[in-house]
């Protein structure tokens, strides 16, 4: 642990505080009324604030003096570092790291309910490492750590055996080191973002530790090091994969296999160019998938292969929010003989980018898979810039959703232009038990009725369709 600073130095520190702290005391020289709130409230307000405008309130009167160390969150972040001009550059990181000693000396005795660090561990690895020893000792049950790494670091290995973690956050670019010995009794949300995982087994042994998990998200990580591994949890609801940025070698995309079986999940996220190889096990249909694969073209039928993969391990689910890029992946010519299988359970789709010519193609034959689906969402609408005829969405064969359960249909980001106004009395044409046409404009020209009423009578002067369709402009 780091030496007890001077007590000049910690007026040094209060005395940086001040003026931000009184500005909200007794502002309006009337009624303290902030003051005159039960310890509880005033503890609640403190701490959604940053540790050092909590501390910098002790300096408000008698009552206030002591009351912050009753705060059950802490929340350091050297950021403030690099943007003020108080003191020079080592003066500021000497008083950052003389700080957060003090805080946590200060608090010794009670517990944290949550902890969170962001800083640069390159000025003392050694002192964040007892920090984070300290807060551990403390029962923390929310800990959240963004830490900006110059050369390898290894959290203290007390952080992976804690027994009242439910909730961590990880942010490290580097290694993950792990223990031999790593057991989360009682976690229930992991967040891993910028860790690079060693090998296969480490990697295994920290999925496998976390019996309680309920959420995991994991977030632009390297998996270049693994070849294989499973995240098989009973008790997941959550799991959002994001793989995005891509910058390395097409070659790269040998990746890794991770195996998913988590039967109680209810949503599942991911976001990349399938590097690794998705495989999906034992989903329910209560499952809400979000879904969003662009397309390197040098490795397209690699990825296409991947793509439907993926989508033969969500066959059961009941909704599903997809890109036309994930859409286009997964109608490659060269697969024509890797079908998708029949969504029989998905009632709801929402097509998350813009709808490009050459994807309209790709999303008629996923049509073709969805039976049962009620309703339709092109969330961002048409390529303002694509020009489309009727014949683009004419089809050999209707979807058979169009003619017995698509009941909704919703478009966003409407323009009212000529090919908007053909796709949907192609749409409306077809579907033959719609209820309801939802259009949210995008300009506020549609904001007039009488503008409005044009386009809805360009619709509605159609051939065939539901004839109890109400079209409304939202």
């Amino acid at each position: 642990m780091a030496t007890i600073i001077s007590r000049s130095r910690w007026d040094t520190i209060k005395n940086f505080r001040q003026q931000n702290a009184l500005e909200v005391h007794n502002t309006g020289g009337g009624e303290d009324k902030i003051s005159n709130l039960p310890d509880s409230i005033l503890l609640h307000i403190l701490s959604y604030l940053p540790t050092r405008d909590v501390v910098g309130t002790c300096i408000l009167s008698t009552r206030w003096k002591t009351l912050w160390i009753c705060v059950d969150s802490i929340n350091f972040d050297d950021s403030y570092l690099y943007s003020s001009a108080v003191f020079g550059y080592p003066m500021k990181v000497t008083c950052f790291m003389d700080f957060v000693h003090r805080v946590l000396q200060l608090r010794e005795e009670s517990n944290l309910k949550k902890f969170r660090l962001s800083c640069r561990v390159c000025f003392s690895a050694l002192h964040v490492s007892s920090w984070l020893s300290a807060v551990i000792r403390h029962n923390i049950q929310d800990l959240d750590l963004c830490l900006f790494v110059e050369e390898p670091f290894m959290l203290p290995q007390c952080v992976f055996s804690s027994k009242t973690l439910t909730s961590l956050k990880l942010e490290m670019n580097c290694v993950l080191e792990l223990p031999t010995s790593t057991f989360f009794p009682f976690l229930k949300i992991l967040h891993l973002c910028l860790v690079t995982f060693r090998d296969d087994s480490s990697t295994q042994r920290l999925f496998s530790s976390c019996p309680m998990l309920s959420e995991l998200a994991i977030l632009d990580c390297e998996w270049m090091n693994l070849k294989q591994v499973a995240i098989s949890i009973s008790s997941l609801k959550s799991l959002i994969i994001d793989d995005l940025p891509f910058f390395g070698s097409t070659d790269d995309l040998n990746g890794c296999e991770i195996e998913i079986d988590a039967s109680n999940l209810s949503f599942l996220k991911y976001s990349g160019y399938l590097s690794n190889e998705i495989c999906l096990y034992n989903l329910s249909p209560s499952v809400n998938a979000s879904i969003h694969i662009p397309i390197l073209y040098e490795k397209r039928n690699q990825i296409a292969f991947r793509a439907v993969k993926l989508f033969r391990g969500l066959h059961k689910i009941s909704a599903a929010k997809i890109s036309s890029r994930a859409i286009e992946s997964l109608f490659i010519a060269d697969i024509e003989k890797d079908r998708l299988p029949i969504f029989c359970n998905l009632t709801h789709l929402e097509l998350s980018m813009e709808l490009e010519k050459h994807t309209i193609g790709p999303l008629k034959e996923l049509l073709q898979c969805l039976p049962k689906l009620q309703s339709l969402h092109f969330s961002e609408g048409l390529d303002p810039c694509m020009h489309l005829c009727e014949d683009d969405w004419n089809l050999r064969f209707v979807p058979p959703c169009f003619l017995s359960s698509l009941k909704t249909l919703k478009y966003s980001n409407f323009h009212g232009n000529v090919s908007e106004i053909s796709f949907l009395r192609n749409l409306l044409e077809i579907a033959k038990v719609l209820e309801k046409l939802n259009i949210v404009c995008s300009k506020r020209p549609f904001g007039d009725p009488k503008k409005q009423k044009e386009v809805k009578d360009q619709l509605q002067g159609r051939n065939g369709g539901s004839a109890s369709c109400a079209i409304k402009f939202m």
